[in-house]
Parts: C-alpha cells; structure tokens; sequence
C-alpha cells in the first residue's frame, strides 16, 4: 500500500505498482503516492470542464501503467510523472484537458523565473575574481562535459529553493506565494554575502548529492568488524563530501593479546594508516579533499606512539590529531606524579608514566609541527548538552565541533562586514539587522537538517534526534579595522563578548520560537533543557567555524582570527586536479582605502608591506594605524587567547581558532600557553608556529625575486619586529577574562545555557 509524506495510507491503486518512490524537485526521495496523481488530475479537469471520478481514475491508472513501462528498477522525478500524466490524458481522448495542464506547469515556471529576475536586479551579487575561481572549481554546476552550466546567482537560488522546500514538511497545504518568501529570505541573505552555510550544503544543495552536513563523529569500537565497518563509513561520507573525526581510545594497545587468533594487537596508530588511505583514495564528491580528526586519550597505553605518529613529513596526511587530557592527568604534573595508562580491553592499568614528561612530549611536537592539539576531555562532558546520551570522545576535524557518535555538524556564518552601518560618518553596528539575520539563518540551519540526505541511517537518527545546528561569523578583524578598535586590546575583547552574546540569545529565542511551531528536539527529555524546562528546537544553536572557503567566497577575514597578513598567498585546493594546490595572491582592501584616506599611501610604503605581510614596523605609517592593522603574527598568543575566551563565553559549541606564535617561538612559550589554557578553565587548544611545517596554507607577504622578477611566497619570517610599548594595550594580562572558555570544546562555563 502506498504511503504519503505524512505517513498516512493513500488509496490502493487500481492496477499494480512497479515503483515505489519519487524524486521531489528538492532531491528528497519519497514514497511514490498515487492519490496525489489523482488529485492532480481532477483539478485539470476542473479547470477546463466537470468530469465524474471513473475519468479522472482511468487516467491516473494510465500514469502508473506509462510508469511501471518506462521506470522499472529507476525513480521517476516530479517532472517526469508531469510529462506522463499529460501523455495519459491524450491517450484518453482529452486533449484539452492536457493543453490546460501544460499551460498551467509553463505559467508556474515562468512566475517563479520572474520572481527571481527580479530578485536579481534588487539583490545585486558583487564577488572576487578570486571569489570567482573558488565558485567555478567547486561550487558551480558542471554538464556531463565539464561546462559550468550555473551562474553563482542561481546557485545562491538552487540552495535557498532547496532548503525552503522543507516548509512542506510542516505545512503540506503551504502555497507557492507562501514558500516563495520562505525562498526570497534565504536568497536574499546569501546573495547579498550576509549569511553562507557550510560548503557542502553550496555544492550539494538541489543537486544529486544532497548531502548538507559540514563533518561527522564515528565510533570505533575494539573489533575487526567495528573498525572496517567505520572505514567504509568514511568513505561513504567522504565521497559524499563530509569530514571525519573519530576517537581511538576503544582500540586495545600494540601488543596486547588477541584471544580469538592467539596473536597480538597492533595497536590504534596501525589502523590509522587505514583511514588515512582511505581518505586518499575517495575525492570527497569530486570538490573536497578528505579531512580526519583522531583523537586518543592521554591515559591510553599507545599515547607516546601516538603524540609522536606525525614526525614524519607526509604520514597520516589527511589527519589533525590531538590528545584528549584527562583532570586527573593534569593534577598529576601539578603534583609532578605518575599516572595511570589504562587498556580499553579490560579496564586494567598496563604501565606508569610521568605525567609531566608526557606533556613536555606534547608541547615539543606541537612546536615542531602543530600537531597535536589538546582537548580537556574531562571539561567537554561536563557541559555536553545531552548527557544521557553517552559521553562526547571525538570533535570533527578542526575542532570546534565536539559530536557524540553518529552527530553531524550543520555551520552557517554571518558575515559581520555587512552588518555596519555608518552614521555621522561613523560606522557602528546594525544590531538590529544582526538580528533578523541571525533568526533567518538558524531558520536556514534547522531546514537544512530536514533536506539534508545523510550517508548513513544511524546518522539520520542521531542528528534529526538532536537537531544541532552552529551559527557562527566572519569577517570579526574586518570590522574591528573599520571600527578602528586594535584586534588586541581591551576594548575589542569586550566587544567579542558582547557580540557574541548578541548573537547566541537571539539564536536561542529563535530556537525556542521554532520549537513552538515544529516541536523540541526529539531527545529533549535526555537533555540539559529538560531540567530548565525549556523548550528547544536545537540542542545547540552556534559554533564559530573557521570559515575556510566561504570566507574567500565574501572576500572577508576568516571567522573570528585577526588579519593574516595585509598581503599573502594562499594555497588552496581548487581546479580539476584536486591534489594540486592553487596560489590566490590576495591582499587587504581596507588598508590600501585606509592608507589613501589617512595620507601615508605610497608606491614604496605599499611595497614594504607586501613584502612584510605587516604594517608594524614600518615608520611611515603612523602608531595609531600600526596597532589597528596588526597582523595574526603581530599578536602575543596571550591576546589571541583572550579573544578566544571571549567568544567561547557564548558559544554552544566552540570556537575554532589558531593560537599563533612566531617561528622564534620556543618550546617553553608554548608550553606557558598550554598551561595558560588550562587556567583560564579552557577546553582545548591548538597553536601553530609560523615555518613549522613545509606547506603553509597560508604564506606571509609577497616580494619579488631579483633573478627573474616573478613572484614567489614568503614562508619565512622575514624579519622579527619588536613591538614598542605604544603598540601594546596598557592592560595585557589574560586575568581580566572570565575564566572558562576556549577552542575545540562545547559549552563554556559560563554559557547562558548551562
């Protein structure tokens, strides 16, 4: 028997079915209902002449018997049963009654191409050239040949004619006017560069694909079976353009017996390696690259194997690491004792090691190379907003989502470079149209969650169950500048909080909003919110992604890091052959604006910095302006913490950001930094020193070789800066913020949720 999108039972048809489902123009994939065939029929009919219900049936019947002939083992689309039923009502002698149809779907097509030309003409798309090769590598459709075959207008009307689609979910007699501003809303706010989602959804959207989720947690349990099984889930999602991040800890150690084959266990690096050839093999839909995060506790016996597993240039590639540390682990080096190293096989200690050596051992290979990061494990689970869940092991792969098994992560940014306003000629915030659009995109994110066709049934279940979504923003070093308020000082750190506040209470009254018109997330009662009696329709509501792509697509700063460099090359992974990195030279039109305005433009100024990547140092731009355009290695790691804590303070989730050091960095400045996060109530952190690795995403300054003149990248430092003290912020010390907040980690302490 045939069932409706509702779950209702349809009429039986009068002859036999042969298919069973259909492709909406959304992508969904439903179950093949006749009545709606039916009904479509008997409106034909009434819009032309009265016609009794033996008519309208035969018809119908002849749809499904066209269909069963010419769709045996595919699904039809909407638009081929639409053919078919005006095929069938020729058949049957109504030739006006098919003419009054097709007239009908050409109107309908034409209306809504109307409504966004003229949507078009208001909201007028304005995008880099490098914007422009980032959209047409990746994001734009292609025919069968390779020949882009969409304008990024109407990709931005692909995705937000898509994720409105899921209105008739909740209201199956919504008409075409209705959903249609539903469609504006979303176009408008993407178009304009206010709000994008995460690039899988941009790509995938309306498309074959339909995967929309940014990354996903997989468990891995100690089994042969468990293990192969999560790498041919990796690749599913990989192929489906996603990320991976996996927690290692359940894996018994190298060496440990095997009771079933009487031999020893390699131990977790070893099956590492597999998902890491996995990931080289699958191009994730053709458009990413494979990403992973593994993670392994401290207490695990492999964890010297483990901190140690990247030292060579090139192995686990297509891996960030880090080390999940354990409260008891860090009273260990305070009290500078031994600790336990615990087998996940039977629970039994298998050795003792210093724990104060152990973290040394950390610290020096995340000064060699970045790698690994840290997580305060402990601190995750104490705020995870659904403890009866289980317990959070494992964040996606650049840690500012911590996941349960089987979660996905579903990220939009908010452009903030666009949500200025100048007046009296100043610019200051628009609060108020921060936010509709903040209400507008956690709209956007919870529909996506219904559209969004996951790799796996398990994590359907999961993520529809918890319904998580991460709004974040973009483009926080750029308003800063605009605002003339130095990246680190006091006074911007304040601002991130209040911000960021902004930002997570109206996204929590547009949760609770939604909520009341579509239901609480269906794990409500095993969450936090159960307690508070607050209803929600999201677990968790913002996240601050790092804004990778999108970022270039806005032409803005990448989420809430300072500016990189006033020039820089990037590389990025755009083109037919994805393993080949492309340069994107670009530079800081706010500078050059600034400079020009300010009167110390000049050819040979511009060229110091391009070849500094910095302004400071540089004696004929003046203090004030130096200390606004202080670039991400100008920036003492104390600074970039405390922005860090700030907007972690109102982050459901958490926040992804770099703690810089300069290449002269040592290892016990990071290790001070380490320790510093730990104060300050932190949940993890990831720094990285400049030169540390052999390729850098991101190159400082552009200078000219003297041999032939061309262009090449800085990966060096190119001289060390010392800052004066009119160029620091009288008030540096961390202390002054709260502690209990920081990167790769869920709610912080002082969250308004908790």
């Amino acid at each position: 028997m045939a069932v409706s999108e509702k779950g209702k039972k349809a009429s039986k048809p009068s002859i036999a079915l042969k298919i069973d489902k259909i492709k909406k123009r959304d992508s969904r994939i439903v179950p093949f209902n006749q009545s709606k065939i039916t009904d479509a029929i008997k409106k034909a009919f009434l819009a032309t002449r009265e016609e009794n219900g033996d008519v309208v049936s035969k018809v119908s019947n002849e749809v499904v018997r066209l269909l069963n002939d010419k769709f045996v083992g595919k699904i039809p689309g909407v638009e081929d049963i639409q053919d078919n039923v005006v095929v069938a009502l020729r058949n049957t002698g109504h030739d006006d009654v098919a003419d009054a149809y097709e007239t009908y779907r050409v109107k309908r097509t034409e209306i809504r191409d109307a409504k966004y030309f003229l949507l078009s003409k208001q909201v007028k798309l304005r995008i880099t050239p490098n914007a422009l090769k980032v959209l047409e590598s990746r994001y734009l459709r292609k025919d069968e040949n390779g020949k882009i075959i969409e304008t990024p207008s109407q990709l931005f009307q692909r995705v937000a004619q898509n994720v409105a689609s899921a209105e008739k979910i909740y209201n199956e007699n919504i008409t075409d006017d209705e959903l249609f501003k539903t469609e504006e809303k979303f176009y408008r706010m993407m178009t304009s560069l206010e709000f994008l989602p995460n690039s899988p959804t941009l790509m995938n959207a309306g498309g074959n694909l339909q995967q929309l989720s940014a990354c996903f947690v997989l468990p891995v349990e100690d089994g042969m079976n468990s293990i192969f099984e999560a790498v041919k889930n990796t690749a599913l999602i990989h192929q489906s353009g996603g990320g991976t991040g996996f927690s290692f800890t359940r894996l018994r150690p190298k060496g440990d017996r095997v009771k079933s084959t009487s031999g020893v266990a390699s131990g977790p690096i070893s099956f590492m390696t597999v998902f890491d050839s996995a990931t080289n093999v699958v191009k994730q839909g053709g458009k990413r690259r494979g990403a992973n995060m593994g993670i392994l506790r401290v207490d695990h016996p492999d964890i010297m194997e483990f901190i140690t597993c990247k030292d060579k240039e090139g192995f686990l590639e297509n891996f960030n690491i880090s080390v999940a540390l354990t409260d008891d682990f860090m009273e260990a080096i305070a009290k500078k004792k031994k600790y336990p190293l615990i087998n996940p096989r039977d629970g039994q200690v298998w050795a003792e090691l210093d724990a104060s050596e152990v973290f040394d051992k950390i610290v020096k290979h995340a000064w060699n190379s970045g790698d690994p990061g840290i997580i305060f494990i402990d601190r995750i689970n104490d705020k995870n907003p659904t403890p009866k869940l289980g317990r959070i092991e494992a964040t996606n792969p650049c840690g500012e989502q911590p996941l349960l098994p089987y979660e996905s992560c579903n990220l939009g940014s908010i452009n903030l470079a666009k949500m200025l306003i100048k007046k009296g000629g100043k610019h200051m915030m628009d609060w108020s149209k921060l936010r509709e659009t903040v209400r507008n995109a956690v709209h956007f994110l919870d529909n996506v969650i219904d559209m969004n066709r996951y790799p796996l049934p398990e994590i359907e279940v999961m993520t529809k169950g918890n319904r998580k979504i991460g709004l974040g923003i973009m483009a926080f070093a750029d308003i800063l500048v605009t605002l003339e308020i130095p990246y680190a000082s006091k006074e911007a750190v304040d601002f991130a909080e209040k911000l960021m506040k902004f930002i997570d209470d109206e996204g929590d009254k547009m949760s609770e909003e939604i909520a009341k018109q579509r239901g609480s997330f269906p794990n409500w009662t095993d969450s936090i919110f159960d307690a508070q009696k607050r209803k929600m329709r999201n677990a968790t509501t913002t996240t601050i992604a790092p804004t990778g792509t999108i970022g270039i697509i806005a032409s803005v700063s990448q989420g809430v890091e300072p500016i990189f460099a006033l020039a820089y090359t990037r590389l990025s992974y755009i083109g037919k052959d994805s393993e080949k990195p492309v340069e994107l030279v670009e530079a800081n039109p706010i500078f050059e604006e600034v400079a020009k305005r300010e009167g110390f433009y000049s050819e040979a100024t511009m060229k110091k910095v391009a070849e500094h990547g910095s302004a400071v140092g540089i004696k004929e731009i003046p203090v004030k302006w130096q200390k606004i355009f202080m670039t991400a290695h100008d920036i003492t790691p104390e600074w970039h913490m405390k922005m860090q804590a700030a907007f972690q303070k109102y982050t459901d989730n958490a926040v992804s950001k770099t703690i810089n050091y300069s290449n002269e960095a040592t290892i016990e400045d990071v290790k001070e930094g380490y320790m510093l996060a730990y104060k300050l109530n932190c949940k993890g952190t990831t720094i990285y020193r400049s030169g540390s690795k052999q390729l850098q995403i991101l190159n400082v300054g552009v200078k000219k070789d003297k041999k032939d003149g061309e262009r090449m990248k800085t990966e060096e430092k190119i001289e060390k800066t010392e800052l004066t003290p009119e160029l620091l912020d009288p008030s540096p010390n961390v202390p002054d913020i709260t502690p209990g907040s920081c990167p790769t980690c869920p709610d912080s302490e002082t969250s308004t949720k908790q």
